[in-house]
């Protein structure tokens, strides 16, 4: 079965379109920022210390280049210019996410901080003024440092702490906000969060606290979205989803075609067939191998909690569409005898005995897990068709790391070969991919890279105390696609 999945996609993939069609009507253009990445004003107006905070200020020698996010973009003070940038892009949507820290400063809704709530109604209301969409992330990343002294995602009491933080946010914005996205990326809120020392909270528990997240994660979505189907939806008709992070994994050889197949179920499907299946719950041969992994390490039990039949049955079902965020893709082989694994990001998959791998082809960005590979995010959506059925998708992340410069031609490049594969998905395999969102619209704090990375449309100096935005050749191309609804432009810049 998965070899004859592998044949078939390698058909679907080797037909390729003479010409560049135009997007489908009605497909968007957005671009993405997240709250820690872009705020600043870090302890302003009541907020309270986040993880970020925290793991910045103590251990700033995980940090590539020793920086914070204490200032940012200064988007707390400069959101009106971020605004204008979104204009000028002439996005349809712009894609932010809320402090749940800055909310809620104790991290429970106790206590409701009412210049946040300002804040955020600031921001909402003047991007509407002018004719662009919100999409918000509920959660990306930053948990309050009060819930993580608490045990954070390894807690299973946070599950109800998030949908107590969802009502919160939903009853302020959601007269005007009408597309939502719960949580983001839980691949590498679990992973990389308890895989790796240069995220907080560096707990290390890999057998441990990475299941309990995952379980907690998907939970913690599914209560979030029924508050809103049941509360929200009847009088406000907005859709709520889960961000899901892709990578597309692939085998070196036709040997390792079941350990590739399981590695996608593993980063993605499980984060994902608990609420697009039919049948809900853990995807069924992952669950079935990590449950042997933890008969052989002596576990009582299996390191990935099963779900009951009442939360199988709370989570499935709880999406109004796909969100789907892709940067890059692998290899996959087995690992030989005494072989050392790598830690995350991206590291090994020590659980599978799997070895992770890249083409030599494959170009590396500017920051060391990122290989450019155009085809993965085309392959990867068939795949989550595949998997999942003709579900409606939407690409909320894709863009490209480098390091400095406004003539950024290889992000030109890359905007142009990757939405080149998502036309392909759409009108060669039938995907119904409806928007699509350039990460990210400014440059920012890159999480452990700090500012050593530049991923932005436009270029943020963060020298300036104002810190000035300039379009980068890639906004204005991205502009263009915008505007022409169509990649059958020139790949040169244009003015805005």
């Amino acid at each position: 079965m998965i070899w004859k999945h592998a044949v078939v996609l390698s058909t679907i993939l080797a037909v390729s379109s003479s010409t560049i069609l135009p997007f489908p009507p009605g497909f968007k253009f957005g671009a993405a920022t997240a709250a820690y990445q872009v705020e600043g004003g870090w302890n302003l107006d009541g907020k309270s210390e986040n993880i970020w905070d925290r793991f910045v200020h103590e251990h700033p020698e995980r940090i590539d280049d020793r920086s914070t996010g204490d200032v940012a973009c200064d988007s707390y003070h400069n959101w009106r210019r971020d605004l204008e940038m979104a204009e000028e892009l002439r996005l349809d949507f712009y894609r932010f996410s809320l402090s749940w820290s800055r909310i809620l400063p104790s991290g429970f809704p106790n206590h409701i901080n009412e210049a946040a709530i300002e804040y955020y109604n600031n921001v909402i209301d003047g991007i509407l003024e002018k004719g662009i969409e919100p999409l918000v992330t509920i959660h990306h990343f930053d948990l309050p440092q009060s819930l993580q002294d608490l045990g954070g995602w390894a807690n299973p009491l946070i599950v109800d702490w998030f949908e107590d933080y969802a009502k919160v946010v939903f009853a302020h914005f959601g007269d005007r906000v009408k597309l939502w996205l719960t949580i983001n990326e839980p691949v590498i809120l679990c992973e990389a969060f308890f895989n790796a020392e240069v995220f907080p909270p560096a707990f290390i528990s890999p057998d441990l606290g990475v299941y309990l997240c995952s379980k907690h994660v998907m939970l913690a979505h599914a209560k979030a979205w029924r508050v809103y189907d049941k509360l929200l939806k009847p009088k406000y008709h907005g859709r709520v989803s889960l961000t899901t992070h892709i990578t597309w994994f692939e085998p070196l050889a036709p040997e390792y075609e079941e350990l590739a197949e399981l590695t996608m179920l593993n980063f993605g499907g499980r984060y994902s067939h608990a609420i697009y299946s039919k049948i809900g719950g853990w995807p069924p041969a992952l669950e079935k191998a990590l449950a042997e992994v933890s008969l052989k390490r002596g576990y009582s039990r299996p390191q990935l909690p099963p779900f009951t039949q009442e939360e199988i049955e709370l989570v499935r079902g709880t999406y109004d569409f796909f969100a789907l965020n892709h940067y890059t893709s692998r290899l996959m082989r087995t690992a030989k005898e005494g072989e050392k694994f790598t830690e995350w990001p991206l590291g090994d998959v020590e659980d599978l005995n799997g070895i992770i791998v890249r083409k030599a082809d494959w170009a590396q960005a500017a920051t060391s897990w990122f290989y450019v590979n155009p085809e993965g995010i085309r392959k990867g959506l068939v795949w989550l068709k595949q998997q999942y059925g003709d579900l409606e998708f939407m690409i909320t992340e894709n863009g490209l790391a480098t390091k400095a410069g406004l003539d950024d031609q290889d992000r030109v490049q890359y905007y142009r070969d990757y939405l080149e594969q998502v036309l392909l998905a759409i009108n060669e395999d039938d995907v119904n991919v409806t928007a699509y969102t350039a990460w990210t619209l400014m440059d920012n704090y890159e999480w452990n890279n700090g500012y050593t990375v530049k991923f932005g449309l436009y270029e943020v100096n963060f020298t300036d105390p104002g810190r000035k935005r300039t379009p980068r050749a890639s906004a204005h191309y991205y502009a263009n696609i915008i505007r022409t609804h169509s990649l059958e432009i020139p790949t040169t810049s244009i003015q805005l």
